[in-house]
């Protein structure tokens, strides 16, 4: 009996993801489990590397403190985008997503450090890599799989793919490279004209940094002051191009000039989530626009079509990987400062596969939109209007 009400109790352990001190299975009976809550360490502070800084005096702090919850929050969010990306990639491989499709996975600190240092209520728009942050703005792994095949239970209802995705808040991928930062800038303007005390996050990458609309929206940003943080994801190489042989100036946290910046380790989510907090705080003082780089790796190529180890080794990747990848380095924290057990991480692993898994079979199962549905939501609120189809005798109306 004793070993049976054992057994129940560590089954209730893992079906809840938590650890009890004393379970009582049935009446009368009491089971001792081997660790609790009050065994790990709710709170812990760690050093962190030192941003460099641009036209700055002083910058981000060099500690960060982590709950026990923050810690089990990130992980969890950074390794359901990871395990989402490599399903996407099998699924690409199958030829059950097609077209262009570019994965996150490598960069998942940045995602989750910039949602933990603004607020859900703050503004957010990205470049074509965007899986991550619809997935950290609220949308759910089923949408975000539908919508990569082209499902109507998708996030844009089968219609936008890996490029096109949206949310609260969140005003999506944008294919044209680098024409997402001067829209962040009007975002940026309409929290300013509204006086609602946000501001608007706008990602672009190290090979977008060199266009020139970034630097057209950095200087109405700096004469007008807008609450905007520009944010250069530099994943070391734009398409197949390493930085060095794309940019005669590598130091993108400096491209604003006359803009301050900071140069964040993007590897580690509490140094971006302590930059982030640092440059909204500066933003929502009325100092203007700041520019932060985030030095980061993606483990892909650029998109699907591009292997990823032609202009780089497999040996390079795999360094990476073993050195700085995010997820571990925050899992290996916790470990070692006692905030979480080995199993407990094994638990979460666990749920994250299966809600991919569901999710997968979800987004190969939906059905895709009808064709009446093509043409619908071109615009937000109108009547519906007739547009004209495939060919000049063929009409559909346009619901909004």
């Amino acid at each position: 009996m004793k070993n049976m009400l054992t057994t129940i109790s560590n089954a209730l352990c893992r079906m809840t993801g938590r650890n009890v001190g004393a379970q009582t299975v049935s009446e009368g009976a009491r089971v001792v489990v081997s660790r609790s809550f009050a065994d790990f360490t709710s709170q812990a502070s760690f050093d962190i590397k030192e941003c460099e800084l641009h036209r700055l005096e002083e910058g981000p702090p060099l500690k960060a403190e982590l709950t026990r919850e923050q810690g089990l929050q990130y992980y969890r969010v950074m390794q359901t985008v990871r395990r989402m990306e490599l399903k996407a990639d099998q699924l690409y491989k199958q030829k059950i997503i097609r077209g262009f499709c570019h994965l996150y996975d490598g960069q998942e600190a940045c995602a989750v450090g910039i949602e933990s240092g603004i607020n859900p209520s703050d503004h957010l728009i990205t470049a074509y890599r965007a899986h991550g942050y619809t997935y950290t703005r609220g949308i759910a792994v089923k949408e975000i799989l539908a919508e990569l095949t082209g499902r109507r239970g998708g996030v844009a209802k089968g219609k936008g793919g890996s490029m096109h995705m949206y949310a609260p808040n969140f005003y999506g991928g944008n294919g044209i490279v680098g024409a997402q930062v001067p829209l962040g800038a009007g975002i940026a303007l309409a929290c300013q004209y509204k006086g609602n005390n946000q501001v608007c996050v706008s990602l672009y990458g190290d090979g977008a940094a060199n266009q020139g609309q970034l630097y057209e929206a950095f200087n109405m940003a700096a004469l007008w002051k807008l609450p905007c943080i520009f944010i250069c994801e530099n994943n070391k190489y734009g398409m197949g191009t390493s930085v060095e042989r794309a940019s005669a100036s590598t130091e993108y946290y400096k491209r604003g000039d006359y803009i301050p910046g900071i140069r964040v380790d993007g590897m580690d989510v509490l140094c971006v989530r302590e930059a982030t907090k640092f440059a909204a705080d500066h933003c929502r003082a009325g100092k203007g626009p700041i520019i932060m780089e985030l030095q980061t790796y993606r483990y892909h190529g650029h998109s699907m079509s591009d292997p990823g180890v032609s202009y780089r080794t497999r040996d390079e990747i795999q360094e990476v990987r073993s050195k700085s990848d995010p997820i571990t380095m925050l899992k290996e924290r916790m470990l070692t400062n006692n905030m979480a057990s080995v199993e407990e991480f094994k638990e979460i692993d666990i749920a994250i596969r299966k809600e991919v898994e569901e999710a997968a079979l979800y987004a190969t199962s939906d059905p895709e939109p009808p064709l009446e549905e093509l043409c619908n939501h071109i615009f937000s609120n109108d009547a519906p209007l007739e547009v004209r189809g495939t060919n000049p005798w063929v009409t559909l109306k346009s619901v909004s």
